[in-house]
């Protein structure tokens, strides 16, 4: 049985699909980065907070900020701070953590990476049309965080 492939949808109306796709397309790039220098996917939502911080970072709030970014449970994200410090990315510092200079670089690394990345798939995007889909994505994500509030309670 031969599947038909992926393709880019040819509609121009947003729906759950449309930012599915693009989420999963881009998730694979920055894996697909990430992964050669030995870190995962959560551990570089993990990483990037404490490496854009001016200071060492709570990590009850981070563990916070990772299950809300990532909408998974607290045991995995402690689980991606864990291995951050294990790596060496992370050093604890009592309740706190703050990033090495290999984390640090390696986030630097891993960003100008993907910077180029992006640079050519946003290329040529016209920039009222980028800011026109990033006050829709905010809104979906505002309403669905609101949708999973609701089924939590």
């Amino acid at each position: 049985m031969t599947t038909a492939p992926a393709t880019t949808p040819t509609t121009s109306t947003v729906n759950g699909r449309v930012i599915a796709l693009a989420h999963y397309a881009g998730r694979a790039i920055v894996e697909s980065v990430v992964t050669p220098y030995g870190v995962t996917f959560q551990q570089m939502v993990t990483l990037r907070p404490v490496a854009v911080a001016d200071a060492p970072v709570e990590r009850d709030d981070l563990v916070r900020q990772v299950v809300d970014s990532l909408k998974i449970d607290q045991s995995e994200a402690r689980d991606a701070v864990e291995a951050l410090i294990t790596k060496g990315l992370l050093a604890p510092e009592g309740s706190l953590v703050r990033v090495t200079d290999s984390g640090r670089a390696l986030y630097a690394g891993t960003s100008a990476e993907t910077a180029q990345i992006s640079a050519r798939i946003y290329a040529g995007i016209p920039a009222e049309d980028l800011a026109a889909a990033g006050r829709v994505l905010a809104l979906v994500t505002e309403r669905a965080n609101k949708e999973l509030a609701a089924l939590s309670r």
